[in-house]
C-alpha cells in the first residue's frame, strides 16, 4: 500500500480533536507531502521578515479564515496558492489533523494533510514567503533532531518541541503539528530529546 493510502485511513479512522474559535482566530495550513527522488518529502515556507505575525519562522503554507472561505480545506487551499502558487487541482487532500493553537498570536489552526504534485512551478509571493524548504519525511524520525522545552506564558506552563534539520529550527505550532502527524502514522516511535 503507498504512503498516501496509509495517511488516508489512519486519517480517515481516528476521531479528531476539535475546539470552537472563542476568542482565538480560526486558521488552516496545509501540510504539504510530496515524493522526490523514491522518498515522502514534506513542504515548509521561510517566512520573510515583512509579515506581520511570525517573521523569519518556518511554517507550513496557509493563514486565517476569510469569511468567503467555505471550509478549512477551503482556507489551507486558497492562502497556499497565495503564499506559493500551488493551484488547488495539484492537490490531494488526505485528511486533517487536530487543531493546533499558536500561543503567542492566538490563532487556532486546523491542520490539512495533502499530497502535491512535484515538481511543480512554485510562484512565490515575496512579500510573505523567502524560500521553500524541503525535509525527507525520514530526517523527522531522527531522535537526535527533536528537542521537548517548556516555557511559561501568561503564568502557565507550555510544552514546546524543537525540530533541527540542516541548520534550520522548526519550533512553535509547527513542530507540535509536525509531531502529531507523525505519532498518528508510526505511534511512539519518533522519540524526543529532553
Amino acid at each position: 500500500m503507498e504512503l498516501r493510502e496509509i495517511i488516508k485511513q489512519v486519517l480517515s479512522a481516528r476521531r479528531r480533536k476539535t475546539a470552537s474559535t472563542g476568542r482565538w482566530t480560526g486558521a488552516a495550513v496545509l501540510v504539504p507531502l510530496f515524493e522526490k527522488g523514491g522518498r515522502p518529502h514534506v513542504l515548509f515556507t521561510k517566512r520573510t521578515d515583512r509579515v506581520k505575525r511570525h517573521k523569519g519562522e518556518i511554517s507550513f503554507p496557509g493563514g486565517v479564515v476569510d469569511e468567503k472561505d467555505k471550509d478549512s480545506e477551503a482556507t489551507a487551499l486558497r492562502e497556499t496558492y497565495e503564499e506559493i502558487g500551488l493551484s488547488p487541482e495539484n492537490t490531494k487532500i488526505l485528511g486533517k489533523l487536530d487543531d493546533a493553537f499558536t500561543v503567542s498570536s492566538a490563532y487556532l489552526i486546523t491542520p490539512i494533510v495533502a499530497e502535491i504534485v512535484y515538481p511543480y512551478p512554485f510562484r512565490i509571493n515575496e512579500e510573505e514567503i523567502e524560500e521553500l524548504i524541503e525535509i525527507p519525511l525520514e530526517a523527522f524520525l531522527d531522535r537526535d533532531r527533536w528537542r521537548e522545552e517548556t516555557y511559561s506564558h501568561g503564568g502557565e506552563k507550555v510544552l514546546s518541541y524543537r525540530f533541527e534539520y540542516e541548520g534550520r529550527i522548526i519550533w512553535g505550532a509547527t513542530a507540535r503539528i509536525m509531531r502529531q502527524f507523525l505519532d498518528v502514522l508510526f505511534g511512539d516511535r519518533p522519540g524526543v530529546q529532553r
